[in-house]
């Protein structure tokens, strides 16, 4: 059975393409993917991302199993609806998935983890937390939508009670709070995004998400599908769980090192495997690939380089910038002149530092 947002209807009437997403059924676009992706680059778009899972932690010892938990520190959270980002690991180092996790007080947190891997990451979680007397407990009656763009925040804090709106635009990056919306509706307002623009993702109970999606609308904010959200954070450098890491790659290998807070004496599942490989090298490295000559990158092509062969993790036209990039990993090294196997034509790349575009303009050197 494929799962449906409470917004399936209003996708449905507006047009939109449907496409199954990890078993949702969720709109790809509502006519044109590239004007979607320019509009969230230059102005404001909105995305349905009621998919995404929300867990709640409550418990005496919440903090101290996340730092068991988490490849990230969760000590760096101290003050309430702070955020981190973060890798949740098996005991050999592999990505189980990756997460943000806001800090409400100290017997309760918010994780909000993937769609796709839902059920195996409350599996894991649920089994950590035995240990540690910590309640999880999913929140399916909330549903979430990310508005991304330069003028994402000021088209949300319009909406805002006028009480609530000099505190939200005071919020900083990858920090959230509680605000009134249309109708005095509560809303969980966290300023962070998955499309290398500014803006917001709103977590709202699933009975005003139709109401604040047609507030949105109404205020200018262009609704945009999955298609356009996978180019722009593409373009931004953010990695997409089981396409650019998965259990058998470490965070060192999906260029996600920054995520790890190797401090003393907290011993986070993978940790000593983590080390283990940073210790002996690690033997393949994430890396940014443009193509200046028509063409596209596309998921699993071959890579070919001084050290032997890589492959493209995720690969597309970028809009932005008018060419095809793509993340690939492959062997450590100087790499030398690399080329890409497209349909048995060896075709040369550039290896670049990414993000590809940031703040709506390409990166330099790209």
């Amino acid at each position: 059975m494929t799962e449906k947002t409470v917004l399936n209807d209003t996708h449905r009437a507006a047009g939109a393409r449907m496409v199954d997403f990890g078993g949702w059924d969720m709109p790809i676009n509502y006519g044109s993917q590239i004007e979607e992706h320019h509009a969230v680059r230059r102005d404001a778009g909105m995305f349905d991302v009621s998919h995404m899972t929300v867990v709640d932690l409550h418990g005496e010892r919440a903090r101290e199993f996340l730092r068991h938990l988490l490849a990230n520190n969760v000590d760096k959270l101290k003050v309430q609806g702070k955020a981190l980002y973060s890798c949740m690991l098996n005991e050999q180092g592999g990505v189980i998935d990756d997460l943000i996790v806001y800090f409400f007080d100290e017997e309760h947190f918010r994780l909000v983890v993937n769609a796709a891997t839902r059920a195996k990451d409350l599996a894991w979680i649920e089994r950590q937390a035995r240990a540690y007397g910590v309640e999880v407990k999913e929140r399916p009656d909330f549903a979430m939508v990310a508005v991304q763009g330069p003028n994402a925040r000021a088209r949300v804090i319009g909406l805002l009670h006028e009480v609530d709106r000099p505190r939200i635009q005071k919020l900083g990056r990858f920090a959230a709070a509680a605000a009134q919306g249309p109708h005095g509706m509560p809303l969980f307002i966290a300023r962070t995004g998955y499309t290398g623009e500014d803006g917001f993702e709103i977590i709202v109970p699933t009975e005003h998400a139709v109401a604040l999606w047609q507030a949105l609308a109404g205020s200018g904010v262009r609704p945009a599908g999955l298609g356009a959200r996978d180019t722009l954070r593409l373009e931004a450098g953010m990695n997409l769980y089981g396409q650019d890491m998965d259990e058998t790659v470490s965070p060192w290998e999906a260029n996600l090192g920054w995520t790890i807070a190797l401090d003393e004496g907290r011993d986070f599942i993978g940790r000593k495997a983590l080390e283990a490989q940073k210790a002996a090298g690690v033997p393949r490295v994430m890396v940014g690939l443009v193509l200046d000559e028509k063409g596209v990158l596309r998921h699993g092509q071959k890579v070919l380089t001084a050290n032997g062969e890589g492959e493209i993790l995720s690969g597309s036209f970028a809009p932005t910038l008018d060419k095809a990039v793509a993340f690939a990993r492959i062997p450590a090294g100087e790499p030398g002149q690399v080329r890409v196997d497209i349909r048995g034509r060896e075709v040369p790349v550039r290896v670049v530092k990414y993000p590809f575009v940031r703040d709506g303009k390409p990166c330099e050197g790209i």
